[in-house]
């Protein structure tokens, strides 16, 4: 066993140096579970500054990564702006696959590694370039929206991509730029329902969805609000559009986090993976998280040991077929591009109440 794959011991020393991660999760992991993770955390650390390493943390990683670990946390479009921009040699993805080959497509150069090949997406795999390139045939004209939560071969076959946090402003962008009042958006039908509710542009969507956010009901928030009342609750529109209607704020992973740091709200619930609320109550002391929790399954097959494995053993380099990362990487940088929104990244609740037609591919 070399040096760096030794491990570290839960020293006196050890736990001053990593005492600061450990005063923002004491809440959500227990002493003996710290005791296990610190030494991984302080590895890891280590690990990446001798490998000339980032680590893009998204906001669903368990708190021990997402605040222990990560260089750089966020929704998928701040993990793709970074992806695009680092310097560092070796980008490690704390995240599910179609995000680490966003980053290896901004960043050809650069070594991407996942710590676990398994961790897939539902709502990637419900989708394939194939699909697209035959969805053109039938639709000529149209420009076509890719969710950035899709494979690299999807990126591929599409005009441009979004994330929730921008989907409506790239909607409205590709009408306008493509002088049409129609615009298909990709894979999932619930953020193409909900995005429908706020623009006049009609979109035709696909039949894909989220595991964890197609579980939940309207009957859940009812439910919810009989037993906390005067909670807050945000929900992500990856949701049913009645779940979207039902709640008091709906918007990005990151625009749920804005909104419960700003406000302070005494209790929130937020309708997303579980994973989100623990790492939110770092930066929301005051306000106490009611968690009705689905969980990802494959977010959560990335662990620190994986992240250090990853580091250590150089392994699980994520590829991407040069014949896709030119076209790939055009639809994700024209996203990018963009100037920021003029509106926060929030939905209307007024327009998410209306019922707007969607025309199913």
């Amino acid at each position: 066993m070399t040096d760096d794959a030794a491990p570290l011991a839960f020293t006196p020393a050890l736990e001053r140096a990593t005492a600061a991660v450990w005063d923002r999760i004491k809440d959500e992991v227990t002493p003996l579970e710290w005791r296990l993770h610190a030494p991984l955390i302080a590895q890891i650390r280590k690990l990446a500054q001798d490998r000339g390493a980032v680590i893009l943390a998204h906001n669903y990683m368990t708190p021990e990564i997402f605040h222990g670990v990560g260089d750089v946390v966020g929704d998928s479009l701040a993990l793709a702006r970074e992806a695009a921009r680092t310097d560092a040699a070796v980008i490690v993805q704390a995240g599910v696959k179609f995000m680490a080959e966003t980053s290896k497509v901004l960043s050809p150069q650069k070594r991407v590694l996942i710590p676990n090949l398994e961790a897939g997406c539902s709502l990637a795999s419900s989708i394939t370039g194939a699909d697209v390139a035959l969805i053109r045939q039938r639709f000529p004209t149209l420009p076509i929206v890719a969710y950035v939560n899709t494979n690299a071969d999807v990126k591929a076959e599409v005009d441009i991509c979004c994330t929730s946090a921008n989907a409506v402003q790239v909607v409205e962008w590709a009408a306008r730029v493509w002088g049409v009042d129609r615009v298909i958006l990709l894979p999932d039908e619930f953020l193409a329902r909900n995005v429908a509710r706020q623009t006049e542009v009609k979109i035709i969507a696909w039949a894909g969805s989220c595991e964890v956010h197609e579980r939940f009901t309207a009957e859940d928030i009812f439910e919810l609000r009989l037993a906390y009342p005067g909670a807050q609750i945000l929900a992500h529109p990856e949701c049913p559009a009645e779940v979207i209607a039902a709640c008091d704020f709906a918007g990005s992973t990151t625009a749920m986090s804005d909104h419960v740091i700003a406000t302070k709200p005494r209790q929130a619930i937020l309708i997303t993976e579980c994973s989100m609320a623990a790492n939110v109550a770092a930066e929301a002391p005051a306000t106490q998280f009611v968690r009705p929790c689905n969980l990802c399954p494959h977010m959560k097959k990335i662990t620190l040991e994986g992240i250090r494995d990853a580091l250590l053993l150089d392994q699980f380099e994520v590829a991407v077929e040069s014949t896709l990362i030119e076209r790939a990487a055009r639809s994700v940088q024209r996203m990018i591009d963009l100037p920021p929104p003029t509106q926060p990244a929030r939905y209307d609740l007024v327009k998410a109440r209306h019922h707007v037609d969607v025309e199913m591919i």
